[in-house]
């Protein structure tokens, strides 16, 4: 039985979900990872009882390690 796309789509998405869920429980326990929501570059404003945080530098990077690795998986 050959599985479909979509199948196989979720099922690779479905195991990100894991890892990434993972990741998060682990790396603040890891010295020197516990930053990566807190790369310079984020974006953090106060005012008052007001904080807006942007993380923009952290999201470019999980971007990319996203990008890299969804290519390497999906590329025949």
């Amino acid at each position: 039985m050959e599985i479909s796309y979509w199948a196989r789509l979720f099922i690779i998405l479905g195991v990100i979900f894991i890892v990434v869920g993972i990741l998060l429980f682990v790396l603040p326990r890891i010295p020197g990872l516990a930053k990566l929501g807190r790369l310079p570059g984020d974006i953090v404003y106060k005012r008052g009882n007001v904080t807006f945080y942007f993380p923009i530098v952290t999201s470019l990077l999980l971007s990319l390690l996203l990008t890299l690795l969804l290519n390497f998986l999906f590329r025949r």
